[in-house]
Formats: structure tokens, C-alpha cells, sequence
């Protein structure tokens, strides 16, 4: 009886496998969707990085985008220059000049810097912190608490003394710090060069009360745009025009950036051959080692 019982339940779980097979074979044909084959190959060129820096959800969706041409070949930071001729290449899309974006931090205070700074005791990020009156003398400033560094995927970004930092040997210009940042001092800036000029402050105060948080703000002088034509004034805070940039005029943006009294227009990017040339006679300091011992190991004991 229990052999019968049991062969009884073997066929039926037999024939509930095959009426299973026959089902899903027939959803298979019947709600099946036909993809483009171009869509694989855009895909099979993206880094797939999925970090949202072109606009969309990830690799899959731009790729979608790309091949029906709502979108163009050069929006993967992550993939660059590279990656955008081969997806121009596979389209038959001829390729305009374009830059490479990369994260750049309007703010040049650190720690030392700040005139008025509280303790914060609350949840340690910038977008908790941003929520709170008076964690920091300066509304617009960096608050350091590392919300950027958090959101970056290919740790390139991290707060040092008090300062998001961009490492620029890292950075793919994804947008997330941007993104992340309660208070949007953090921009995609177009890098036509190896180092681009910005200015390193976001406080839209005036000059008096600039001064009065900060040792290093921008008082809105306006001496840069006077000299010239790539810098601009708007609520009283120095900004870079960057479709005006042109690298046969860095000299007159760097007369600029001289008269700056806070000097609050920096580069932003590679150091140049001048910069490392400056330290070159400096040693670097020793790595340290890790010393497998605890304070136990120094204990007199008595008794």
C-alpha cells in the first residue's frame, strides 16, 4: 500500500513538472520581446559602471537610449573619450568635440579657515547637519561630514581637514558627490585642459559679512570680471564662464586670479610641472608600520 502511495505521488509531481515545462515554454514564445541586437553590442561597450552619471538608471537604460537616439554617444563619464567613439562607431554617428566632466568643490575653507564654528552632536551627515541653524558660521561652506565621499563609487572623493578633496587620478566625473551634496557646492565642471580654473567658494553674503565667518571667502570685489571676460558677478559671487574659456588666454585669467585679494580663483585638477617642481626637495613622511602590540605590553606588574 505505502509502495502504491508513494508511485501514485512520484507521477503526479512527473506530470506537474511537464503541464509546468509546457506552460512556460509557451509564455516564453508567447511574451516574448524582440531586442534590438544593437542595444547588446552599446552595452557590451559601456563600462558598466550603472553610477547614473549619464542621466539614466544605468548601463542598460543609456544603451536603450543611445541606440533609439534620445541620447547622445558621449554622456558615460565613466567610459570617456573611448568609450564614446566606439558607440558613435557602432551607430554611424559622426562625433563632436566634447570634455570630460569632473567633480570640482566651491569652497576652499578648512577647519583653520573658519571664523565661527559650533560642535555638532546630531547625526553625523551634511544632510542632517544642513538641517541645523548655526552648525557653522558660513550657511554656504563645506560641512565635512563626508556625505560626498559616502555617495562617490570609485572613492574619489574625501574630507580632509574639514574639506571634501577631490582626488583627480580617481575621479570619472560620475555627478554623485554632486548629487549628494545638501548644499550644491559641489559642480560638474567642463575640463578642456588638465587643470581648470574655479572659484573656490559658494557664499552669496556680502563682502563685511563674508569676512566675518571666513578667512578665505570671495567678497565680491568683481576685480576678476574687470579684468577678464570668462569671469562673472552674479549675487555677489565671482563665477568662471566656461563656454568662454580659452587655453590661449591663460595669462589673462591668471592676471585675474593675481588681483583676487582672498585668492579664491584656483586650479582645479593635475598639479602642473611647476607645481611638483615645487616640491620636489620635500620628503615624504615615513609610512608607518603596524606595530602588532598592545598597551598590556607595557605594563609593570606589582604584587
Amino acid at each position: 500500500m505505502t509502495t502504491l502511495i508513494v508511485a501514485f505521488a512520484a507521477g503526479a509531481m512527473l506530470a506537474l513538472a511537464v503541464l509546468m515545462a509546457i506552460v512556460l515554454g509557451w509564455a516564453n514564445k508567447a511574451f516574448h520581446v524582440e531586442t534590438n541586437p544593437l542595444v547588446e553590442k552599446a552595452l557590451d561597450i559601456l563600462p558598466g559602471a550603472n553610477c547614473g552619471g549619464c542621466g539614466f538608471l544605468g548601463c542598460a537604460e543609456y544603451a536603450e537610449a543611445v541606440v533609439a537616439g534620445d541620447a547622445p554617444p558621449t554622456k558615460c563619464p565613466v567610459g570617456g573619450e573611448g568609450c564614446a567613439k566606439a558607440l558613435a562607431k557602432l551607430l554611424g554617428l559622426s562625433l563632436e568635440e566634447h570634455y570630460p566632466y569632473r567633480a570640482v568643490v566651491h569652497c576652499g575653507a578648512k577647519y583653520s579657515d573658519r571664523l565661527k564654528h559650533n560642535v555638532y552632536h546630531g547625526e553625523q551627515t551634511c544632510r542632517a547637519a544642513n538641517l541645523v541653524s548655526g552648525v557653522q558660521g558660513c550657511a554656504y561652506g563645506c560641512l565635512g561630514l563626508g556625505d560626498c565621499e559616502q555617495a562617490c563609487p570609485f572613492d574619489a572623493i574625501h574630507v580632509i581637514d574639514g574639506l571634501a578633496t577631490v582626488d583627480y587620478d580617481k575621479c570619472t566625473g560620475c555627478g554623485a558627490c554632486e548629487r549628494a551634496c545638501p548644499r550644491h557646492i559641489i559642480s560638474m565642471v567642463p575640463f578642456k585642459a588638465d587643470r581648470m580654473p574655479a572659484i573656490a567658494c559658494s557664499n552669496l553674503d556680502f563682502g563685511k559679512d563674508v569676512k566675518a565667518v571666513c578667512k578665505v571667502g570671495c567678497t565680491g570685489c568683481g576685480m576678476c570680471a574687470r579684468i577678464s571676460e570668462i569671469f562673472t558677478m552674479e549675487d555677489k559671487l565671482a563665477r568662471v564662464n566656461y563656454d568662454k574659456y580659452d587655453p590661449e588666454k591663460m595669462d589673462e585669467y591668471e592676471a585675474a586670479m593675481a588681483k583676487c585679494p582672498m585668492k579664491r580663483i584656483v586650479y582645479f585638477g593635475q598639479p602642473s610641472a611647476e607645481d611638483l617642481a615645487a616640491v620636489a626637495d620635500e620628503e615624504a613622511p615615513p609610512v608607518a608600520e603596524p606595530a602588532f602590540e598592545t598597551t598590556v605590553d607595557h605594563v609593570s606588574w606589582w604584587g
